[in-house]
């Protein structure tokens, strides 16, 4: 690799040409190359020139035990190749691992899976493939140029931050019109995406979600702690842009219960974030409910409340046809294990409960997707139905209406018709209504 062959010769070949050690220096030092890719500890100060008669010139450098080639001085067209692919391997890894952390991966994919399931939700019993697949590449890239807005507005908190100070723009790996450059991009394209692969509601419910994140909610951390319920309220916006992206546009009633879900379990989530992370949220200038509280039972009570509220999501998700029984019943339970552990915190509110209440807070958004996936129902109608079954419906209906028109025909027959009744029949209805009407059996 490149740090292996700059120790190993003082002479370095780039493109032909030769590069001293003091050229490499000046290199190293320019801000558009990252530190990772020439660390000065790799170049050496100086080396001695080498005669003619040098031992060098048979390929190996003297005193070596371990075979190590140099470079020779007269360098063959391969030998000037490696080292470009080498830098050129070493800088795409570089910033491929900055963009990863700039854009936080792992939290946008959260994002995406929560748009995917109000997709799959507001899709009736079939799902468009290739919309979901669209629809989850548009969030990706919005909430990828979200987070890093994110950080470029928190740079300067970021460094202060234990947490966050080996983030790419604190730790200097990266420079601001850069991560300007990449989040103006993703987020362009995201939104245009959706608009073009899905509809217009699903485009704007992103670009209002990531304004929201970007530019009320990001600056509102420093200034109030209310942040947290701005917060959750962008968090609970991506499944109903999924709902939105497989419905056409047409928001009900149920495409409200899972951004419900999302939204009140967002704050118990973040509410023991904060009083994990208290003193570093301090350091770094944030303004949390935690900070304030110094008991933390203020903030215990608070999470224990929005826990309460998630109970009867799993009854309105079965009285509104969106789910079975089964899902009532296992949300009542999934919730009341979550406000168990935020009950816990309550009675005791030090750190180690906090982290107890955030793993089951972890644990209960998954659970709670995957079960209504699991026993969403929905109504089909004809259009919603394959051809093959359609079909069948018609030919039984056909038949059905078939049946009905000869039993009528049956009755209302010429046979029937024809028939002359008695004269007894008129003079007993008409003279005498409080008689019975006489019955008359035909053999059909």
């Amino acid at each position: 690799m490149w740090r292996s062959s700059a120790s190993c010769s003082s002479k370095f070949l780039w493109n032909g040409s030769v590069l001293s050690p003091s050229s490499l220096s000046t290199l190293r030092s320019s801000p558009s190359v990252p530190n990772s890719v020439f660390p000065l500890s790799s170049i050496p100060a100086a080396a001695p020139s080498h005669s003619p008669s040098d031992p060098s010139k048979l390929g190996f450098l003297p005193g070596r035990s371990d075979g190590i080639r140099a470079l020779s001085s007269v360098p063959s067209p391969a030998a000037v190749d490696v080292p470009s692919l080498t830098y050129g391997v070493q800088l795409a890894r570089h910033y491929g691992r900055c963009f990863w952390e700039l854009s936080k991966a792992r939290l946008s994919m959260l994002v995406v899976a929560t748009s995917g399931t109000g997709y799959v939700l507001g899709s009736g019993s079939a799902v468009d493939f290739a919309g979901l697949c669209w629809t989850c590449a548009g969030t990706m890239m919005v909430a990828a140029s979200a987070n890093s807005l994110n950080q470029v507005f928190e740079v300067k908190n970021d460094a202060l931050m234990k947490r966050t100070r080996n983030r790419p723009l604190p730790s200097g790996r990266m420079t601001v019109p850069q991560a300007v450059a990449f989040a103006s991009s993703v987020g362009l394209a995201g939104t245009a995406l959706l608009a073009y692969k899905t509809n217009m509601m699903a485009a704007g419910l992103a670009a209002s979600n990531l304004v929201l994140y970007a530019f009320v909610y990001t600056p509102l951390k420093q200034i109030h702690p209310v942040n947290t319920w701005v917060g959750a309220v962008v968090g609970a916006i991506p499944p109903l842009l999924g709902w939105a992206a497989a419905s056409g546009g047409q928001i009900s009633l149920n495409s409200m219960i899972l951004p419900a879900a999302l939204y009140f379990w967002q704050i118990p989530h973040f509410m023991a974030l904060a009083y994990m992370c208290r003193h570093d949220y301090a350091a770094g200038g944030y303004k949390m409910l935690s900070l304030a509280d110094t008991t933390g039972r203020r903030t215990a009570l608070v999470a224990l409340r929005n826990c309460i509220y998630l109970v009867p999501l799993g009854f309105m998700a079965y009285e509104w046809g969106m789910a079975s029984g089964w899902f009532c019943l296992e949300s009542s339970v999934l919730t009341l294990a979550i406000a168990a552990s935020a009950f816990s915190f309550y009675r005791e509110p030090t750190t180690e409960k906090a982290r107890k209440m955030f793993h089951a807070s972890l644990l209960y958004l998954p659970i709670f997707m995957a079960g209504i996936l699991l026993h969403r129902q929905t109504e089909m109608s004809t259009d919603e139905l394959p051809s093959t079954m359609t079909a069948e419906i018609e030919d039984r209906e056909g038949l059905r209406s078939r049946n009905q028109a000869k039993k009528k025909e049956q009755l209302d027959g010429s046979d029937f018709g024809s028939r002359v009744r008695a004269p007894v029949a008129y003079a007993s209805v008409a003279p005498f209504p409080f008689l019975p009407a006489p019955s008359y059996a035909y053999s059909l």
